[in-house]
This record gives structure tokens, sequence and C-alpha cells, in this order.
């Protein structure tokens, strides 16, 4: 084919090149790339990334990974030149210098693909083609020469698509009862005959088994909690009783997880479960909220002029993918995680049903909905994958009770206590009540897109239901009391509008008032204690005001029940499920206000004793997103274990660090303290020699907030262990400053370093650069602490900037006050300190140091790392040269893809 006439640009810490169109490669300065790249379209890989490496935010080119999500939509690739090279069959560039070279042969490599008579996802690609022209896709023009015009018309995206099928009720499982020998049976058929003797692993399978036999009476199931080491094998440990439960008692076993990593993980565990594909298909089904799938109705509006600019060619990018993949899953799915951050306004969250606007079987794409048909799986399904918070929520909210799960496993169970604070808890806010308005009243000003009211989405019962009608018309006029657009300016000029609105500036004006003038900058927060006289009034108002909304929203619930009772003529069953569907979302609108009102009747009254109360402003980087009160329940196990344990017959909550040396603590933290019957325990240590696979070094002359001392340790550490260095901060602004010091200067020695927050990539893509490149290191915050399974190749490193201490939040306080003061927060160091020094020993042949930068770490808080791991207090120096000593012998060649991330464990 013709050579591409366009130059190419690669930016990197180390440096930028212009790769002519004839593949000549020189370096350039920033200031010359930045004029060339103005003037010029040029190929770039990662134009977000490029961007900020030139400081160059209005860059604009060919992005080749936007090249890729069209030729090869679902499928994963790293988004970087060695990952894209592996991705199309090419050879990696060697270096830096030879990047912008190839990326010329990888764009002449996916056009070429186009051409090719063995191109799987050729249908639609000319259609999509056209309209991408249409949008100035700078691809277009390129594609359009490649892909060749159909014979015959290419079918509309939402004629592909596969219809769910709607199927019987399914029978209740039946009674049975698993031996352990026989889930050790199923454990040997599931890991092989001659697999290595794990007795570990055999052990946690015959205990499993406790959580598959009947239930000894009501409300009071059997509760398991397991700790199992890194390197048990916990996963098909507990898939072999669940899943000779599922087929004997015909059932579904629900295993949900806190990350999305190990659903990904034990999603490809599937494999073994169900060799074969199809019935892997039926038989395990990956769930999630409803707000992670794709909404059919939002995409054809998108397409059909509801987005514009950069956010139209996302949509067909999108529309590319919805037409391959296997469910519909955009978050964490397989929509590559990097395609929506290559638009700077990102348009992918308009693409799902964030707001709960659903229309269900009032929407013309519902019979091929990807959220119903992982609803209707799921009910026939063996083994479900889900979250801790979709099981939260289906209890809490009721939904499928038809298909309420018996059998439940809670893995990554140390962050059940956290996912129910979170589920459990009630936010009055200006972002919450804007939204509620929203979902009444539909689109307001010079709004734009698909987003209707009551009154549209239920305008046929208005019709035929006068005082349904009536309900709607009064909701819709006493919403027009929540904040609106511009209500965050509004509090800053002293203008509030509306009862709601006046109270938000009288929380404001408390928190300002109250909050601890160290905070400035970021947010601010104060208890909700002795309130003045203008906040109690405000509170009164503002209470008047929801409940004002809260009577229509009840009785239109009644009203819409009426409908469904006493079934007029144009009830069909397209019609039945819709009503339904929007009684279920009002329910959740009522309880939600209930929160609300009871939350203000707090307000200047008595405390309850159950709950922790507060205001709060919160900010990122100085600026004001959002004002409000809060409450939380001092121990949110208690809902949990009344609405989620207690239906269940068997439950498995189950974590490598559960524990932490203390079993009532985990008890309390799993909600056992509130069934009648006691839980089960087991315990089994990891089988790795961390004496001599691992050390703890914790560095004594690295002096507390000196950024420049701290950032040169991050670096001598890094450039010790050779890259494959995991860097951990409890403060973003310290992450940031401390990346910026060192990120060229590890560059140039060929140590690249990404970090979030700092790098316009998501997290989960940002683990996956750093698990390929094992010279490669990445600064996080908590959400690298834990979930991260990468292989000993990638991470050798662990360096925390100090101990992992509790913010002082009003929460915490009151939590450490009632639950053992200084022993609390030690519980919820050493956990800390567990989770981060677990990412580090995955598989028997894995070596690494685990580095604290704080002088100051109590000796107590140490029997948090695995028995018999040496820990030494050295200085900086003496920590550098042992973790040189350690791991300059230990291999860093080869890749990982993804499937690294979905067998660390097992």
């Amino acid at each position: 084919m013709t050579p591409l006439p366009y130059p190419a640009l690669h930016a990197s810490h180390a440096g930028i090149w212009i790769a002519a169109p004839d593949g000549e490669a020189r370096a350039v300065g920033r200031g010359e790339a930045i004029a060339r790249a103005a003037d010029t379209p040029m190929i770039l890989l990662n134009a977000p990334l490029v961007a900020a490496r030139l400081g160059y935010p209005e860059l604009s080119g060919l992005d080749l990974l936007e090249l890729f999500a069209f030729v090869h939509p679902a499928r994963f690739s790293v988004p970087t030149a060695k990952g894209l090279a592996r991705a199309i069959g090419l050879g990696p560039p060697a270096d830096d210098a030879s990047a912008a070279t190839f990326l010329l042969r990888a764009a002449e490599r996916l056009l070429a693909r186009m051409e090719a008579p063995d191109w799987h996802e050729r249908e639609g690609a000319w259609t999509s083609a056209q309209s991408l022209g249409r949008l100035r896709w700078p691809w277009a023009a390129a594609v359009s020469r490649v892909v060749a015009r159909p014979e015959r018309q290419e079918r509309w995206l939402f004629a592909r698509l596969p219809e769910w099928e709607e199927k019987p009720p399914r029978a209740p499982p039946r009674t049975i009862h698993v031996p352990p020998a026989a889930a050790a049976d199923r454990l040997d058929e599931l890991t092989g005959h001659g697999a290595e003797e794990r007795p570990g692993q055999r052990a946690y399978a015959e205990a499993a088994a406790a959580a598959f036999g009947p239930r000894a009476s009501n409300d009071s199931p059997a509760l398991l909690l397991a700790e199992a080491g890194t390197g048990i094998g916990k996963t098909l440990g507990y898939l072999a009783p669940a899943s000779l439960w599922a087929q004997e008692a015909d059932g579904a076993v629900w295993v949900s997880t806190f990350t999305k990593a190990l659903q990904r993980q034990l999603d490809r565990e599937g494999e073994k479960l169900f060799p074969d594909p199809r019935t892997r298909r039926d038989k395990m089904v990956v769930r999630k909220g409803r707000e992670n799938y794709l909404c059919l109705l939002n995409l054809e509006d998108a397409l059909q002029g509801g987005f514009g600019g950069r956010a139209a060619i996302l949509a067909q990018l999108v529309a590319r993918w919805a037409a391959y993949s296997r469910d519909g899953d955009m978050v964490g799915g397989d929509l590559p995680g990097w395609l929506p951050t290559l638009f700077r306004r990102n348009g992918s969250t308009a693409l799902t049903d964030r707001r709960g606007e659903c229309v269900f079987a009032g929407c013309p794409h519902y019979r091929k909905c990807f959220i119903e048909r992982a609803s209707r799986a799921s009910a026939d399904a063996e083994i479900v994958v889900a979250n801790h918070a979709l099981v939260m929520v289906n209890a809490a909210r009721g939904r499928e009770a038809a298909n309420r799960p018996t059998r439940l496993i809670f893995d990554e169970g140390h962050h059940l206590f956290e996912a129910a604070d979170s589920m459990f808890s009630t936010a009055l806010t200006g972002q919450e009540t804007i939204e509620l308005r929203r979902w009444v009243t539909g689109p307001e000003g010079n709004a734009r897109g698909r987003r209707r009211g009551l009154a549209a989405r239920l305008s046929d019962v208005a019709s035929y239901d006068e005082e349904g009608g009536r309900a709607i018309a009064a909701a819709s006029n006493a919403a027009q009391a929540l904040p609106s657009d511009g209500w965050l300016q509004r509090l800053g000029e002293g203008q509030p509008f509306g009862a709601i609105e006046a109270l938000l500036a009288a929380v404001r004006g408390t928190v300002y008032a109250r909050a601890a003038a160290e905070d400035a900058g970021y947010g601010l927060e104060t208890e909700l204690v002795d309130p003045d006289g203008a906040l109690v009034e405000a509170a009164g108002n503002a209470a008047a005001a929801l409940e004002a909304l809260h009577r229509p929203l009840v009785q239109l619930g009644r009203r819409l029940e009426a409908v469904l009772t006493d079934a007029p003529d144009w009830l069909d069953g397209q019609a039945r499920a819709r009503i339904e569907g929007a009684v279920m979302s009002l329910g959740w609108r009522i309880d939600t206000l209930a929160g609300w009102i009871a939350l203000l009747g707090r307000v200047g009254g008595p405390a309850d004793s159950d709950f922790v109360d507060w205001l709060a402003v919160d900010r990122a980087e100085g600026r004001e997103y959002d004002v409000g009160l809060h409450r939380h329940w001092l121990d949110p196990t208690r809902p949990l274990a009344e609405l989620v344990l207690k239906p269940a017959h068997g439950v498995i909550v189950t974590s490598a660090t559960l524990s932490n040396g203390d079993w009532t603590a985990a008890e309390a933290r799993a909600g056992a303290c509130h069934l009648s019957r006691p839980p089960l325990r087991f315990e089994a240590p990891s089988p790795f020699d961390y004496a001599g696979q691992a050390e703890v070094l914790i560095v004594t002359d690295v002096k507390k907030g000196d950024i420049p001392q701290l950032a040169g340790a991050y670096a001598s550490l890094i450039a010790a262990a050779g890259g494959g260095a995991l860097g951990l901060f409890t403060a973003i602004r310290r992450l940031r400053a401390v990346h910026a010091r060192i990120a060229d200067r590890l560059a140039r020695d060929g140590l690249p370093l990404f970090a979030q927050h700092v790098d316009p990539i998501d997290t989960g893509t940002l683990v996956d650069i750093f698990r390929d490149d094992p010279h490669a290191s990445l600064l996080g915050t908590d959400a690298l602490r834990d979930g991260v399974d990468v292989p000993g190749h990638s991470l050798r490193l662990v360096v925390m900037e100090g101990v992992p201490w509790s913010k002082p939040t009003v929460l915490h306080a009151a939590r450490k006050l009632a639950q053992g003061g200084s022993a609390y927060e030690e519980r919820m160091v050493r956990a800390r300190l567990a989770q981060a020094f677990g990412r580090l020993i995955r598989r028997a042949d894995d070596r690494g140091a685990f580095v604290l930068l704080s002088s100051a770490c109590p000796s107590r808080l140490l029997t948090a790392f695995p028995a018999g791991t040496p820990i030494r207090r050295v200085t900086l120096a003496e920590a550098v040269e042992q973790v040189r000593s350690r791991l300059s012998s230990a291999p860093v060649s080869g890749h990982s893809g993804r499937e690294d991330v979905l067998t660390g464990g097992i």
C-alpha cells in the first residue's frame, strides 16, 4: 500500500522524536515538536499522554489507539508501543529513539489488516467509516481507502445484536449436603491430576464445604470466615464446593469481589470449571451494576446527533465495539479502558444509565439490552461473579427477589465493612439533589440529550389515571425547590435560591467557620453538633420542601401499583414491565428522600447513637465541587447482617488478610456478631518462604515532609531495583511533587515512571502498562494498595512514603472512640501494611523488598508482615545497597500480558 504522508511523533520523559514519512527519525526539542504538531497532522500513540509530556494540552493528531479500536474492537492491547506491537504482530521498538519509526510501521500494519480476507471485524466497518468521515475523524480518509464498500447494505448495529429470551422462573435450589471429601475430589478435578500438592488449598476446600449444607434455622446462615494467605489458591478452593453444590442443587452461587481485577481473574477461572466456551457462557456469568453497561438507547441518541465533536467520534467507536462485545460492560469489561480517556471531554458516562432513567420495556432495544441479558443469564447460571456493591444494592432495594441467592462468597472480604459503609450511608448534597431534580423534571433550559422527566416517562399512566397524573404534576412542581444548574456559584456569591440551596449555604458557612485551617485547599468537614439558629431554621425549611416532594412520589408509587393490579386494556407485557421498572426506580428515590428527611430531623435535635453525622465541603485542589450533610452507620455491618447475611443459607467471607491475628475484630467487621449462630473459622498461612524471598526495610533518615529528600529516596530505590517498583502515597500532592522531580531522570536511564493523578490514563490501564514492562515503575495511592496482582518480574519493590495512618475524619474519630481507641487505629494500619506487602510476593519464585520511609514506625505495627520476614531499620544508603544486592539478579526479561492478572493467587 502507499506509505502514509504523515510524520510520527513520540514523546516520553526521556525525550521527543519525530519520524518523517520515509522513516528517518531524529530527536527534537519541546518547542519544535509543539510547532510541528500545531502545523502538521502527526501519527501519535495515546494523544493525551503525549500532550502531557509536551505540556501542550491542545495537541491532536492521528492516534493509533483510535485506529486500533476501529480495526479490532473488543480486543485488548496495552496502550504502549511494545503492547501495540504484540497485539498486531510486529517487532517492538528497541528503545524510545526508534519508537517514532515504529508508529509509522504500526499504522501501515493496521491499515493493511483491513484489506486482509480474514479480517474478522469487517462487518459494519464501511458504514462506520462513512459516519466517521462526516465527523472529520483524522483517520477517516486513510480508512476509507482500504475498507471496500460491501456488495450488500450492512445491517444496522441494533439489528445485528442478539435478543435475549424470556424463560420461566427457576425453581428453588434442592436441599443437598456437600461433604468435605467431595469438595476435595472436585478440587482435584479442577487442578488436574499430577498438579502440585497444596495441603492448604485442600484443607480450604474442605472447610468451605460447610457453607453448602442445609440451613439450621431461619436468619441463621452457616458463616465461614476464611483467611488464606497468598499462594494458598483460595479461588479454586472455594469454587470446588461451590460448583459442586450449584450443579447438584441446581442453584446459583454468587461470588462477590471488591475489585474489577479479581472479577477478571474469576472469569478466567471459569475455563477450568467449564472448558467448553458455550457451556461457560451459560453456566458462569459476570454481573455488575447497571451503570457499568452500555445503554443502547443512549447510544442511539448519540449516533443520531445527541453528541457533537470528539464525543460523537467516541460514540461511533463504541458502536463498533458494541457489535463485538461479549457483554456490553464498559467498565472493566472488553471495552479498552484507555479508549474513553482519549477523548478529553469523556462522553462514555453519558452512554450508560447512571441516573436510573431506564424505561425498561418501553425502550425499542429492550430485547437486546445488555443489562437485561446479563440479569436473565445470571438467573440460570451456576456461578455469578458480582461485586460487593451490587449484592448489597439488590438486597437493600429488593431487586431480583425471585432469584435471591442463598449461597454467597465474599472474596476480598476485608473490604466488606468498607462496602457496607458506602452502601448504607446517606448524603444530602448539592450533587445528589440536582440529580434528583433532573430525574423528576427532565431537561431544562438548553440541555441536550435523551433525558426525560417523570411526566414523559409515564405519560400513558397520567392520561389513564387522573390521580396518578396529579401526583406526577405535584412531584414536578415540588422538584423546582431542589438545586438547579449554577447552584455552586450562587452559594459562593451568597445568593442561594430555594430552601435546599439555603440549607447548603448554611452548611457551607458552618463548615468554614469550624473546620481546621490547615485543611485549606482540600475537603473540609465538621461534626453536626450544636448547630446555630440559622442552620436549624434552614434545615426545617429544607425538610418541608423535601416532604412536599416525598408525598406525591409515594402517592404515585401507590397509583402505579394499582395500575398493575387493575390492569387496563393498554397494559400489555411491555407496558407492565416498564411500569414495574418505574416502581422499582421510584422506590429508590422515595427511600433516598426519607433518609434525607430523617437526617434533617437530626439538625437541632438529639444525636442518634447508631449514626455519625457531619457537614462537609468537598474540594479538589482548592476548588469546591459539592456541599452537604452526611450520615453513616457507626457500625454498617448491622444493616449488612439484616439485609444480606441473614436471608442467606451459607456465606463465606474470605481474604488473605481477613484477621491479621485478631479474629474478634474480623468477626465484628464481617457482621458475624449480629448473627445468632457463631461463625466458623479457617486459617491457612501462605506457603511462601518469606525469610528467603522478601525483606522489610524501615528507612530512618528521610525527614518527614521534606519533598526533595523524599523524591531522592524514591529515585535512588527505583534505580537500585532497575524499575519494577510500586510507590504508594497517602497524599496526591506529594505523589505529584515526587513524580515531577524524578520522572525525567529515571526515563533517561531507561526506567519509565507512570503515576495516578498525573498521567491521563485510567488506573486499570496504568496497572496493565506497569505489568507489561519489567523496567517500569508506578506511583499511586490507596487504589493500588490492594487488588493489584502483578508478577514478580514486573513488581520487585514496594515503597511506602510513611506509615499509612488514617485520615482524621469525623467518621474515623467516632469509630475509633467506639471501638478501642488506639487499638482500632493500629488494626487499620496493620491491615494496610499487610495489603501493601501482599502485592510483593505472589509466586514461589518471586523475590522483593518492601521499604517504608518512616523513622517513626512503631515496632508493634510490624506484626502486619508475615512471620519470618526479615525486618531491619536502616539508613537510606543502606536500603539502596540492600535493594540493589537483593534484586540485581532478579529476572526482568519477557513480557506479561493481561493473562498474568488472571492467574495470580490461584
